[in-house]
């Protein structure tokens, strides 16, 4: 007979070892999974764990799926390890797509022909605008204590009826044959790329000096000290006078400034224009990214890096097994209910014991 028994302090090694363990949970589930479609497994499994690796093209197009995902990730890590429950970075990527979009939409526009520099603007417009929306959760939740996780879920569908009415449309292009998008955006104000051919740009960059950056805030300074503190032990970072106000702002705003950067990024990158479809769900796919990657910003690397092989893997599985689209998400929820059942052994371990036995006499 198997039981939980109450470990007396967290275990070290199932915190890193979860995460595998869910992993092999997923794949075993998958191949079963695959044998009831009727698809080969071999095959089904080299969609999604040899493909996205087998050459530098491919390896490049993961890292462009990564870039959006570590970025949105980390501010989601920050978010949680101050106990601040933001579920709506998707949101906040549509609205920094918005914002970065449009003054790229503006600079194609007018035809006009500023320097370099411009395209500082544009990635500084993104992050604005995801700030913007996540300070809507952080005044809602400050003034009128209104739930950050409703707040910020629901935001997610007004970011994403706003960018529907602009492409459809004042956004339009009126020589885009009716479809619901805007012009290409000129060279000027679209991300160089870092590798070509291939269509990596320089925001991989970008995203891997923000997993340093906010390493640093949240081990090296007393900001993110702070922030640690409230989410572990909130009644003592109340009596040594730590303000959660400051916490709920801090974070929220941080998270929103990073997934609108990678919102800015994707609009102005691979896609080169505004659609309804910006986003792959990359601010809800962060999520899993969080807590597989332990809300740890390198973990968030390896996490995003392995979500992506997910997608990837999810349009490859489409166009050579016939296989549903909703293949890639039936996987990350395998993935995310594997983790949180493992992560059980962090707290608890497995014990087995004898049932008693009744002797008549």
């Amino acid at each position: 007979m198997l039981k939980l028994e109450a470990r007396s302090a967290p275990s070290t090694f199932w915190s890193y070892a979860s995460p595998v363990l869910a992993l092999l949970i997923t794949v075993v589930i998958a191949v079963l999974l695959f044998v009831g479609l009727g698809k080969d497994p071999v095959k089904g499994l080299s969609a999604f764990f040899y493909e996205p690796l087998k050459n530098l093209y491919q390896l490049t197009e993961l890292g462009l799926k990564a870039t959006p995902l570590i970025l949105c990730a980390l501010g989601l890590s920050i978010c949680y390890r101050s106990n601040v429950w933001n579920i709506g970075a998707e949101g906040q990527f549509l609205a920094g797509a918005i914002s970065g979009g449009g003054v790229a939409l503006w600079v194609t526009t007018t035809g006009s022909h500023p320097g370099g520099w411009i395209m500082i603007v544009v990635l500084l417009a993104g992050m604005l605008g995801g700030m913007v929306w996540a300070g809507i959760v952080a005044l809602l939740r400050d003034r009128f204590n209104a739930s950050e996780i409703l707040v910020s879920l629901m935001l997610v569908y007004v970011a994403n009826l706003l960018l529907s009415y602009l492409v459809f449309g004042p956004w339009k292009d009126p020589m885009g044959f009716n479809f619901p998008q805007t012009k290409t955006f000129d060279a000027v104000v679209s991300m160089p790329k870092l590798l070509s051919p291939g269509r990596l740009h320089w925001g991989f960059v970008m995203a891997l000096v923000a997993v340093a950056l906010v390493w640093v805030f949240m081990a090296r300074t007393h900001a993110g000290f702070k922030l640690r503190v409230g989410g572990l032990a909130p009644h003592a970072a109340r009596y040594a006078g730590f303000s959660d106000r400051r916490a709920l702002w801090t974070a929220l705003l941080i998270s929103g400034g990073l997934a609108g950067l990678a919102g800015a990024m994707e609009a102005t990158g691979p896609l080169g224009q505004l659609t309804p479809h910006v986003s792959v769900g990359y601010g809800f796919t962060a999520i899993i990214v969080a807590f597989l990657g332990r809300l740890h910003p390198v973990g968030c690397v390896f996490a995003s890096v392995l979500l992506s092989m997910f997608l990837i893997g999810g349009e490859l599985a489409q166009s050579r097994l016939g296989l549903p689209n909703a293949i890639t998400g039936v996987f990350q929820g395998l993935l995310l209910f594997a983790l949180l059942g493992c992560d059980t052994l962090i707290n608890y371990r497995i014990k087995t014991t004898r049932a008693a036995r009744t002797v008549s006499a």
